[in-house]
C-alpha cells in the first residue's frame, strides 16, 4: 500500500480530552495541528465525567464551558469529596464561581472540544493507529496506518497504555494496582429503594455489601453509571469481557432483587496502578495526560489533570514553533506539570487507604478522625483546594506573593464596559491587567500580550498583574516603579520574546 504523506507543526496522538484540548489551544494560537486517533469513532461512555472547579475556570476562559454546561447532567449543588468521606468540600473560600464538580460524560466533553478544535483549524484523523515514531534534530515522523506524518513536535496523549511511550521504550515507574473494578453504563428496568434517585454527593451514591463495593449514579432516564468491585475480582484478567450476568449479579447483591438490569450500553475494567514518567519531554516528543501519569481514580482527578497539562503546554509549544519563545520555555512544561501530577498521585494514594472497602479497625478510626477534620473550615479549605485544583501554584521567579498563583474570576470595568476577568482570555493571549494606572502609557508590548486597563471592586492583591495564557500570574507589582524595573524583563524571560 502506498504511503500517504502529511505535514504539520504538531502531531498529537490521541483524541481524548487531553489531546483535543491541546489541539484547540494550538490551533487557537495558529499552529498547524494534526490529531491521530486509533478508534474509528468516539466511545459514548460516561467515564471521567467530572469537571473540577479549576478546570471549569480554565474552560470558561476559552469560551468552552457554556456548551459543556448545556450537555451536563443535573446534580444536587454539593461540593466534591475526599476519599468518599461524607463531608462535602467547600471551595467558596478560594473565590471561585464553581463550588463543586460539573457532571458530564467524557464523550460529551470530547464532542465540544473536537468541534471547537476543528473549527479553529486542527485536523482529526480517526482510524489511524500509530506504529512507528522516528525523531531527528528537526522533527518527528509518525507512521500510522498508511500515513507518514512529519511534524516539528509530537505530543503523546494516548492514555495509560500509551503506544508512543512503548515505541520509545520509556520506563513508566511506579507501582502496580491492588484493586480492580468494573465501569459500565447500564439501563435499569426496575429499581429498589436503595437506588439513588438523583446525582448528589458521592457518599450518598456508594454502598458496601457482602464483599462488594459500588457506586451507582443516575445520569438521566433509565441510564446509570455503575462502578463496582469485589474482593474476588483482583485476579480477573484486565481484558476479560464483563458479562451481563456479572453486572446483574452485582446489582442484585448490592441493591436488592427489585433492581433488574435491562441493558448494558458498554463496560470495561480498570485498576488503580500509580505510575509517572520521569521526564515529560524526550527530545521532540512530549507526553500529557494518562500517557504521562496514571493513578487511582479516587476523586475524579485524571481527566482534569490531563486537560490542565494541555492548557499549560499549548501556549508554550505554539510560542516555540512560531519562534516567540524565550529560552527554556518548553522545558518549563515538565518543570511545572510533573510536580502537579506528583501531588495528585500522592493524595490519591492517601485516599485509597481511607476508602478501603474492607477497612481494619485502625483505618476505621482514621476515617472517623478525618471526618471530624473535614468539618473544620481550615482543613476543609485545604483539601477543597487540593481536590479542585484551585490551590495549585507554580514555582515561578519573582518576589511578589501573587507570582505563580491563579487569579479569581473577578468583575471588572474597562473603557468598553463591565466584563469579567475570564472574558479576557478567549484569544489565548497573555493579559497585562492594569488596575491602578501603574503601567506607563506608550509601553511597547510584544504580540499576544494584551494590555487591559480596568477597575475592580475586589482587591486582587496588586496594582498590575501579568497573567499567562493558562491563567497564572507570572509578574505582579504594587507600584509604577516596579513596572519600569521588572515588567519587560519578566515578559522576555518567561513568556515571549521582547523584540
Amino acid at each position: 500500500m502506498a504511503m500517504t504523506e502529511s505535514a504539520a507543526d504538531v502531531v498529537i496522538v490521541g483524541a481524548g480530552p487531553t489531546g483535543l484540548m491541546l489541539a484547540y489551544e494550538l490551533a487557537l494560537a495558529g499552529a498547524e495541528t494534526l490529531v491521530l486517533e486509533k478508534l474509528h469513532q468516539r466511545i459514548e461512555q460516561v467515564k471521567g465525567g467530572a469537571i473540577q472547579p479549576r478546570t471549569a475556570e480554565l474552560l470558561e476562559s476559552r469560551g468552552l464551558l457554556e456548551p459543556m454546561l448545556r450537555r451536563a447532567t443535573p446534580r444536587d449543588p454539593v461540593g466534591g469529596h475526599f476519599a468518599l468521606l461524607p463531608v462535602p468540600l467547600d471551595c467558596t473560600p478560594w473565590r471561585t464561581r464553581h463550588n463543586g464538580p460539573i457532571a458530564i460524560p467524557q464523550w460529551k466533553i470530547e464532542e465540544v472540544l473536537e468541534e471547537r478544535a476543528t473549527a479553529a483549524g486542527a485536523r482529526v484523523l480517526r482510524g489511524t493507529a500509530v506504529s512507528k515514531v522516528e525523531s531527528d534534530e528537526d522533527g518527528v515522523v509518525v507512521t500510522a496506518d498508511g500515513l507518514a506524518a512529519r511534524a516539528r513536535y509530537l505530543v503523546a496523549c494516548d492514555g495509560g497504555h500509551s503506544t508512543v511511550r512503548k515505541l520509545l521504550e520509556l520506563p513508566f515507574p511506579g507501582r502496580a494496582g491492588t484493586h480492580q473494578a468494573v465501569l459500565t453504563d447500564i439501563r435499569l428496568t426496575t429499581v429498589s429503594s436503595l437506588v439513588p434517585k438523583r446525582m448528589g454527593h458521592i457518599s450518598t451514591m456508594t454502598r458496601q455489601v457482602g464483599g462488594y463495593w459500588a457506586m451507582l449514579v443516575p445520569v438521566g432516564g433509565d441510564l446509570y453509571r455503575f462502578t463496582f468491585g469485589h474482593a474476588d475480582q483482583t485476579d480477573t484478567a484486565r481484558d476479560a469481557p464483563v458479562t451481563h450476568e456479572e453486572i446483574a449479579t452485582a446489582l442484585r447483591e448490592i441493591y436488592g432483587e427489585e433492581t433488574t438490569l435491562g441493558a448494558v450500553d458498554n463496560s470495561s475494567r480498570f485498576g488503580d496502578a500509580t505510575r509517572q514518567l520521569e521526564q515529560y519531554r524526550v527530545g521532540r516528543v512530549l507526553f500529557a495526560g494518562d500517557a504521562a501519569h496514571i493513578h487511582s481514580p479516587m476523586g475524579g482527578q485524571g481527566l482534569n489533570l490531563g486537560m490542565q497539562d494541555a492548557i499549560n503546554l499549548g501556549w508554550k509549544l505554539a510560542a516555540v514553533i512560531q519562534d516567540r519563545a524565550p529560552g527554556g520555555l518548553l522545558d518549563s512544561y515538565h518543570a511545572e506539570r510533573h510536580p502537579a501530577a506528583a501531588r495528585v498521585l500522592h493524595h490519591t494514594s492517601a485516599q485509597r487507604v481511607l476508602a478501603d472497602t474492607n477497612p481494619s479497625e485502625d483505618v476505621t478510626a482514621l476515617r472517623d478522625i478525618f471526618i471530624d477534620l473535614l468539618r473544620l473550615p481550615d482543613a476543609n479549605r485545604h483539601l477543597a483546594g487540593l481536590m479542585s485544583g484551585l490551590s495549585l501554584r507554580y514555582e515561578l521567579p519573582g518576589e511578589h506573593p501573587l507570582t505563580g498563583q491563579r487569579v479569581p474570576d473577578a468583575d471588572l470595568v474597562t473603557e468598553a464596559g463591565a466584563t469579567r476577568l475570564s472574558a479576557l482570555f478567549g484569544s489565548g493571549h497573555a493579559v497585562l491587567l492594569d488596575l491602578a494606572g501603574a503601567v506607563p502609557d506608550g509601553l511597547r508590548l510584544p504580540p499576544r500580550v494584551d494590555l487591559v486597563r480596568a477597575t475592580c471592586a475586589d482587591d486582587l492583591g496588586a496594582a498590575a498583574l501579568l497573567i499567562r495564557p493558562d491563567g497564572y500570574v507570572c509578574w505582579a507589582a504594587d507600584t509604577s516603579a516596579a513596572c519600569d524595573e521588572t515588567l519587560l524583563a519578566t515578559i522576555g524571560g518567561g513568556l515571549t520574546k521582547v523584540r
